[in-house]
């Protein structure tokens, strides 16, 4: 696959990122009708929430960081789980780990739309129908299927085919019109009666009805969406912040800290940028599983990884990993013209999520609870009203408080390793958010599942993207990392996308090529 340009889309005002093009225009839509960053990101991800359900929607969950007025914000509207959650039960029938798919008790009541009424009651200017509009004429009028979209669908399980039939029987290709009419009633619901006309309308009524037991009313009537104190650590000469536990979004901020201190070579396509950031990363997450939870004390986790810098050998892989016992989601970004920016992620978490649909509006639901641990007495213990770990972990850079940058990824356990290499692209090298987000990347993977890497019992492999360059592969594997080769601009390593403001208040932004479809757009 020949290299795209590296061209950065610049605007002097607002300017938005995502991983389809259609809710780049919608979020683009809400700046010119007057509205701000959070105006733009809310019509975005509604927008996306409807051509995108393979990676996200109104059945998943939400995080964001909000940078108004030189503050950093932090808005956790991630699912807890319902009040008939019970470890002990999946434990007494053979469980080790949570069910993947087709089980609705790693399914939480999704945070997503409760993400969205957070963020309008704070900061939205434009009216919430006016923003949910395209998303409404999408689901009800239709919108081509992506490329990826209809791969997913090729992919779906047997149980995922059967419970999404009316979705998945539309894609037989790329660009035909799909329609979602659930979808559609479900948005003029919010639009005009904001949560309790979804949590405790029609979609509630149906997760309730197809839980059996797992949810109670007040598991619906209870607003998920809390403002949380993000977590920061200066890194490659700016501020990084993302979101507190239950997001590992700390593993992004620990790996960041170390690699600053580590004598990072002059040209990142040297093979020795790779290995430090392999090194730094691993020291960061190794523990993982056994630390991440909803009670976890984030600032007590980064003092913790800030400690391991004599653990990062610099000329031989170290192959961590903890004892054993794909990532699908969205990540987009705003900026408007007064410095609000907005850094957003959305997820599913597999593929169509759990592979089970609400059934009265159709709406595919995530399995974000598979971050839960069945272990009797474990912090992240699968128990009701709390949230599993999460992958999910936007960022967001400053300079003295002024924002610097939004950026983020999809990606599974590797989207901390994604924006690793973001990081230390734009800030350390000092590339441009294009030339960041089209180089080629590393990620740590375990042998199944995308969300394995620290829980298989082996030092997870290192996969390189087929545009890396030559010397990567065999210098990486002399250096003692298990390495296997990807195709160039894969999707399997994430979809990043960044916006910049420079020196002189310009914005510069990029959205992935791995999306297909995605794109940047300024006014």
């Amino acid at each position: 696959m020949a290299s795209p340009r590296f061209h950065s889309v610049r605007s002097s005002q607002g300017l938005v990122a995502s991983a389809d093009q259609l809710a780049t225009q919608a979020g683009i839509r809400a700046l010119v009708l007057g509205g701000n960053a959070v105006d733009a990101a809310i019509a975005t991800n509604a927008a996306i929430a409807v051509t995108a359900p393979h990676l996200c929607g109104m059945g998943g969950d939400l995080f964001a960081l909000v940078h108004h007025d030189g503050e950093v914000l932090a808005l956790n509207s991630t699912g807890r789980a319902g009040s008939g959650a019970d470890a002990a039960e999946l434990r007494a029938q053979g469980h080790v780990e949570m069910p993947f798919r087709h089980d609705i008790r790693s399914v939480t009541v999704p945070g997503c739309v409760d993400g969205w009424i957070a963020l309008h009651e704070r900061f939205g200017t434009v009216a919430l129908s006016d923003l949910l509009q395209p998303a409404v004429d999408l689901a009800r009028d239709g919108f081509p299927a992506s490329p990826l979209l209809v791969g997913a669908a090729v992919r779906a399980d047997e149980g995922a085919s059967e419970n999404l039939a009316a979705l998945l029987g539309q894609l037989s290709r790329p660009g035909v019109r799909v329609t979602r009419p659930g979808a559609a009633r479900a948005l003029t619901d919010v639009a005009n009666g904001g949560r309790a006309a979804f949590y405790q309308g029609e979609f509630g009524a149906g997760l309730k009805a197809l839980g059996a037991g797992l949810y109670d009313d007040d598991d619906f009537a209870r607003p998920l969406a809390e403002w949380v104190t993000p977590l920061m650590v200066h890194a490659f000469g700016v501020e990084l912040w993302t979101l507190p536990p239950n997001s590992q979004g700390y593993l992004t901020l620990g790996a960041a800290e170390l690699a600053s201190r580590l004598d990072l070579p002059a040209d990142p396509n040297d093979v020795r940028f790779a290995h430090l950031l392999v090194e730094a990363a691993t020291a960061a997450g190794f523990d993982r599983p056994d630390v991440l939870s909803d009670t976890a004390d984030g600032e007590g986790l980064l003092k913790s990884i800030a400690q391991r810098i004599e653990m990062i050998d610099t000329e031989r892989a170290s192959n961590r990993w903890a004892p054993a016992r794909d990532g699908d989601t969205t990540y987009l970004c705003t900026v408007d013209g007064n410095g609000m920016g907005v850094s957003l992620i959305q997820s599913n978490a597999a593929g169509f999520g759990s592979g089970l649909a609400e059934p009265n509006t159709g709406i595919n639901l995530h399995n974000r609870g598979i971050g839960f641990n069945v272990r009797a007495g474990h912090a992240a213990e699968f128990m009701p009203g709390h949230r599993p770990p999460h992958t999910l972990c936007p960022a967001m850079a400053t300079a003295d408080g002024a924002l610097r940058s939004v950026f983020g990824t999809m990606g599974g356990d590797a989207q901390p390793q994604i924006l690793l290499q973001l990081a230390a692209r734009l800030f350390h090298y000092g590339q441009s958010p294009a030339a960041a987000v089209y180089a080629p990347r590393w990620a740590l993977q375990g042998p199944v599942t995308g969300f394995d890497t620290w829980t298989s019992g082996e030092a997870p492999t290192v996969t390189i993207e087929g545009h890396a360059p030559d010397d990567w592969m065999p210098g990486l594997s002399d250096r003692g990392h298990k390495v296997e080769p990807r195709p160039a601009y894969d999707s399997g390593f994430g979809h990043a996308h960044a916006i910049v403001i420079d020196q002189d208040g310009f914005r510069a932004g990029a959205a992935d090529p791995r999306t297909m479809v995605g794109t940047a757009a300024g006014i």
